[in-house]
This record gives C-alpha cells, structure tokens and sequence, in this order.
C-alpha cells in the first residue's frame, strides 16, 4: 500500500497527542511527569527500528521524543517554569537509571532455555557514544525549550501561545538534532571519529529535523486545549 509508513506515523502522531491530553486530563501534572519518564523510555527503544518515510530512511521515535516538549510547554504555560524543569529532570533520571539497570540485568547469564536475551541485548546493550548524546542533547534542548518558552511568554505578555510554544520548541528540536547527530556520527575527539559520510549524515539531519518540525507545528492545537482544562485540572489536584 503506498504511503502506508506516512499515514501510520500520522496516526501514531494522533495517539500520542492524545496520551498527553488524556493524562493531564486525569492526572494533572502527575500525568504528564509518567508520560516524560515512559516517553523517554519508548523513544530510546523505538530509535532502533528504521522506516522509509517519504522516500527517506529516517529512525522511528522522533513523535514520542517531540511529545516531551509539548509535556514541558503545557507545564511551563499552566504552572510555571519550575514545574517544566522538573519534568526534564525526572526524564533525565529515568533515561540514566533505565541504561544502568538494563547493563545490570544483561550482565546475568541467561539459561539455556531463555530464547530472548540476544533481541534484549541487541536493544539495551550499551552504547557509550549513542548515550552520551542521546542525554547531552536531551538535557540542552529542554532546558533551552523551558526557558525560551518562558522568555517569549514573557515578551508577549501572556498573549500569542502559538508563538512562544512552536517559536520554543521549533529552536530546541533543531538544537537537540543538532547536539545529537553532531555527538553520536560526527564526533568530538576521544577517539569518537565520524561514523558516516558527511552526505549521509547531513540526510539524517535534516529528515529526522523535518519529521520533528511537523510535530512541533502540530502540537500547537494541544496546548490550547491543555490551557482549557487547566482550572478543572487544577481543582481536582487540590482537593
């Protein structure tokens, strides 16, 4: 079936939307810090499996990943800067203890019976390089996404929510592609030389930037919506 990959991630993109608004909805602030750590989580393992989207070969996780920044724009517009922050911390503590439990458990000897330890270790074996810039890139760009989302709320007054959510977020995405793809294919000395050719890696760059600005656009109607709910919300956390 043609364009089947493009019209499954859209509806992926509409699934995850709607995990977000459904957990604040319920949840309130507890809702969206469970989503960071699972989405966290997902996309580290969800990375691993590779699609052709539009004719590109682009990674899977770049929807649950951009869904992180619409988690912090909510909290930042709803309930400040300082509960966004919490959110990229308790991702960040998640993604750190998520690798050192899983290294732990691959270390056990499996028995002979165990039919599923290569597929574990071909998922969560550590690799150092591909870690150090999943989690660079991460803690740069949300804690950019906070503060300009902040900062341009700010600068308008209170007005203009689409600006400041796809004018933070649009900036952070390309900052965290950017640390990112620069890290873990490029390099930065330590023996870490560049894993592809320059072609292929500027192809990964700009596919996976492409697919994270859709999100990033399309998220808007989202954080409007969490703005509605936000005194009903507000009054079930507090009784």
């Amino acid at each position: 079936m043609q364009y089947y990959n493009e019209i499954l991630w859209f509806i992926l993109l509409i699934v995850n939307f709607a995990g977000i608004t459904l957990a604040y909805r319920f949840f309130g602030k507890t809702g969206l810090y469970a989503w960071t750590a699972m989405a966290i989580i997902l996309a580290n393992i969800q990375v691993m499996k590779t699609i052709k989207f539009f004719g590109l070969v682009t990674a899977m996780g770049n929807i649950i990943y951009g869904s992180t920044f619409l988690v912090t724009d909510i909290l930042c517009e709803n309930h400040g800067k300082r509960d966004a922050k919490r959110a990229v911390m308790i991702g960040f503590f998640t993604l750190i203890f998520t690798t050192v439990i899983m290294q732990i458990c691959l270390a056990f000897i499996p028995d002979e019976s165990d039919t599923l330890s290569p597929a574990l270790e071909q998922i969560f074996s550590l690799l150092p390089r591909i870690t150090v810039a999943s989690l660079t890139a991460y803690l740069i760009s949300q804690l950019h996404d906070v503060w300009a989302f902040d900062f341009w709320r700010r600068k308008t007054a209170g007005r203009h929510l689409w600006l400041r959510n796809n004018a933070s977020t649009m900036v952070s995405q390309l900052i965290d592609n950017a640390v990112f793809t620069w890290i873990a294919f490029i390099g930065f000395g330590v023996g870490w030389t560049q894993v592809f050719p320059t072609d292929i890696v500027v192809e990964i760059f700009v596919t996976s930037y492409i697919m994270k600005f859709i999100v990033a656009v399309l998220d808007t109607p989202f954080v409007y919506l969490s703005t509605r709910m936000k005194r009903e919300i507000e009054i079930r956390e507090y009784t």
